[in-house]
């Protein structure tokens, strides 16, 4: 069996609700259908009758619970749920609060179907979240932020990807699954910052991934060789990332800073840092910044054939996923079935 097909039997398992904000895409829609079919999660499609007809999809979508928030019994709940969550918050640009009370909650909940998501599933009548196929990853994670919020104990929302092995597999990857940190959205993380995204991509790692996490704090330097004056703020902060993070998280095997190939090579991880237990042998990577991550996550993708399952996003009080703008039906089945397991 492989990765994915025992991610999607995991989640059956697990029995879950999942909305998906998007019934005006044709992709959300057929992936609806299948998840549903396949008995992978239970799905809530928003999107009116007409939203979804124009989709162009003909899919199934018996066993689908379809909600249209027009028309939606509970829309005042989830107004009441927004006006708490954030009465007292001023709009920047007028100065005025965000909602004037419940009626004017009620009015912009109706026409942003991706904060209606997120309301379900504060609400608790939905186990997860996905949106994002055609919203920014903004527009996916503003709602989040605002009603949903981080978990106990987390300071920084990050993402990661689960990056699946071509078939045949990678000689330095023998389990053929690596996780990729954070390639969506943290721009410039701090060190601080950097720290926590290492810990939260671990426990993906392990809990989603289902390998045992071996942390590489990635940069262009390996212990120190970049370190030049031009460059020092660069790698001293994967430097101190790598401390806070094992201060954090003692019993984690994380290590850096390294380059790529030394992180994954042994024979160059044994020659640049010798006596690590991660270099050489890594499969979780954690990169500098967005810039390195989008790229690099890009690269093993599109020209090495690698699956990529993600952002999964980390942090929040309850899981909700964003969708890359690129993806396939089988991308959101994967998604969803990793919410799922979130959940």
């Amino acid at each position: 069996m492989n990765f994915v097909e025992d991610l999607l039997n995991k989640a059956k398992a697990a029995n879950k609700t999942i909305v998906l904000c998007e019934g005006e895409d044709k992709r959300v829609v057929e992936a609806a259908s299948k998840i549903v079919k396949d008995g992978i999660a239970k799905i809530i499609l928003i999107g009116s009758d007409e939203d979804i007809k124009a989709s162009g999809s003909n899919a199934d979508l018996s066993g689908v619970t379809i909600v249209d928030p027009a028309k939606d019994a509970n829309a005042d709940k989830y107004a009441e749920l927004l006006f708490k969550a954030r009465e007292g918050k001023i709009n920047k640009k007028t100065g005025a609060p965000e909602y004037a009370d419940v009626a004017a909650a009620k009015a912009a909940i109706l026409k942003d179907h991706t904060m209606y998501g997120a309301l379900i599933l504060k609400a608790g009548d939905a186990d997860g979240f996905v949106s994002g196929a055609c919203h920014s990853t903004a527009n996916t994670l503003r709602p989040g932020l605002q009603v949903i919020k981080t978990a106990p104990g987390f300071k920084t929302v990050s993402s990661c990807f689960i990056m699946v092995a071509p078939e045949g597999g990678n000689p330095y990857v023998p389990e053929g699954v690596a996780v990729f940190g954070d390639c969506a959205i943290n721009i410039e993380p701090t060190a601080e910052e950097l720290a926590d995204i290492a810990v939260a991509s671990a426990d993906t790692a392990k809990k989603i991934a289902g390998i045992d996490p071996r942390v590489a704090m990635l940069s262009f330097s390996t212990k120190g060789s970049g370190n030049d004056a031009k460059f020092y703020d660069t790698v001293t902060k994967v430097q101190k990332a790598t401390e806070l993070a094992k201060a954090a998280a003692p019993d984690l095997a994380l290590d850096g800073e390294f380059q790529f190939d030394a992180a994954v090579a042994p024979e160059v991880g044994e020659l640049k840092a010798p006596g690590s237990k991660v270099a050489g042998h890594a499969n979780t990577f954690i990169f500098p910044n967005i810039n390195a991550g989008n790229i690099g996550y890009k690269i093993c993708q599109r020209m090495g054939g690698w699956m990529a399952i993600g952002p999964i996003c980390q942090g929040f009080a309850k899981p909700l996923n964003d969708l890359s703008r690129g993806c396939n039906v089988d991308d959101i089945v994967a998604t969803v079935a990793v919410t799922a397991l979130q959940a």
